[in-house]
């Protein structure tokens, strides 16, 4: 299942979800032209939990202090499809977020909630030196704000299932309620499977979503 588009018009145009969407991709075109370094800059630059809880920076070094790296974690990827799959994500959603908001409200919003995607993951795996990168845990947020503020929106949808494909106009509750789900699943299968030292930072998923859900009407009523 894969949202390509909603109905749900905006205002204003989205300057700062583009311009995220621009800054990530710049930052991972900046990434490959490092090339045999690739991996060192993830490693300088990625979060590693171990950094965090430790208070140390393991080599190769990155900014200081550390705990820089919980923010430029944020728009770093690992592949190609890694950005792609997010920055859809973020244009499909980000936008009407933004419209609520307004545009300082969500800079800030995302920021913050892809720095509490980032605690989750470093309280649920403390002692991880696998660098954690990706715009996933801010954009986490925005789905679970996007989720309270337009439950009944309809967002058009892929739908494979073997050589079957088709469009389909789902509405939002269950597209991202089909999401955290998964996130869950997941998550709990890692901890029980004890595959928490890598691949995809579930709990990371978990904690940004349920901030947005928690924080967007705060951030609209009380942040000035």
């Amino acid at each position: 299942m894969f949202p390509i588009y909603d109905d749900v018009p905006t205002k204003k145009f989205p300057l700062i979800t583009v311009a995220l969407i621009v800054l990530n991709s710049i930052v991972y075109l900046y990434q490959i032209s490092l090339g045999e370094r690739f991996a060192e800059f993830i490693y300088s630059m990625g979060l590693l939990p171990f950094e965090i809880t430790h208070h140390i920076d393991l080599l190769p070094s990155g900014p200081s202090p550390i705990y820089l790296t919980i923010f430029s974690s944020m728009f770093m990827h690992g592949s190609i499809v890694h950005l792609l799959g997010n920055m859809l994500f973020l244009w499909i959603f980000g936008n009407n977020v933004e419209d609520y908001l307004g545009r300082k409200k969500f800079v800030i919003f995302y920021l913050f909630c892809g720095m509490i995607a980032a605690l989750t993951q470093i309280f649920i795996n403390p002692d991880s030196k696998v660098p954690m990168v990706g715009a996933s845990g801010a954009i986490a947020g925005v789905l679970g704000a996007y989720l309270l503020l337009y439950p009944r929106a309809k967002v058009t949808t892929v739908i494979i299932f073997g050589f079957f494909i088709r469009l389909i106009k789902i509405p939002a509750v269950v597209v991202l309620g089909f999401w955290i789900i998964y996130q869950f699943l997941y998550g709990i299968s890692s901890l029980a499977a004890r595959t928490g030292e890598g691949g995809v930072a579930w709990f990371a998923h978990i904690g940004g979503f349920i901030c947005g859900v928690i924080l967007i009407k705060l951030f609209k009523t009380f942040l000035e």
